[in-house]
């Protein structure tokens, strides 16, 4: 399953996330079948496009028929995660620390922030939404015997990496990155970059460009 998934395009990853949620409001309306015309029109994404993605995973629907909706969010769920909850981390307890810990994932269930970490001395020990707040030093050995999936790092950019090397030692095997700077951490370690700066640019340059052509 490992090469498989290494063959996966980076593009198809990215949208699995969209298709997942698509299926469970379908599952959660009663709606049993679903077809690429149906995900295509309510998502954007052209129905060439989901079937490629969807063929990567093997024979998930017949033709004619569709996709059954159960047979599919299954499916989703299985490759998000082995366990039925994903525990998450948050190292960074300031103000979008504290967003993320009040929000916390209440559209998905299955994910819950059950730690969080900070190095101020008025912040560990609180509780935020329905965490208590640890020190840094503790970070470790609770990241270890938790057996987080993911951490949520939201420090500032200096200590951003110091950070990360730390999550990375306790044997965590992604990290999604608020912080403005660019970590280093080995092969077998997922990353994902969250820039809400650039994000908010890419954004303006869109709006602009759809101005300028119309």
């Amino acid at each position: 399953m490992s090469n498989q998934k290494n063959n996966i395009p980076r593009a198809t990853l990215k949208r699995l996330p969209l298709y997942y949620r698509l299926v469970n409001q379908l599952h959660e309306k009663g709606i049993d079948r679903v077809n690429s015309k149906t995900i295509s029109e309510a998502l954007d994404i052209d129905s060439a496009s989901i079937r490629r993605d969807f063929s990567y995973f093997g024979e998930l629907g017949k033709k004619g028929y569709g996709y059954n909706v159960e047979s599919l969010l299954e499916f989703f769920k299985s490759k998000i995660s082995e366990s039925d909850t994903i525990k998450i981390g948050l190292v960074g307890v300031g103000n979008l620390g504290k967003a993320l810990l009040s929000y916390n994932f209440s559209i998905h269930d299955e994910m819950v922030i059950t730690e969080a970490f900070d190095i101020r001395d008025d912040i560990v020990g609180t509780k935020v939404g329905k965490v208590i707040v640890n020190k840094m030093e503790d970070l470790q050995s609770i990241l270890k015997s938790a057996e987080l999936d993911v951490v949520i790092l939201t420090t500032p950019g200096s200590a951003a990496q110091e950070a990360a090397d730390q999550i990375v030692d306790s044997g965590v095997k992604g990290i999604l990155n608020f912080t403005p700077t660019r970590i280093n951490v080995p092969d077998d370690v997922s990353v994902h970059q969250i820039d809400l700066g650039i994000e908010l640019q890419s954004l303006l340059f869109f709006m602009n460009n759809l101005r300028s052509s119309n």
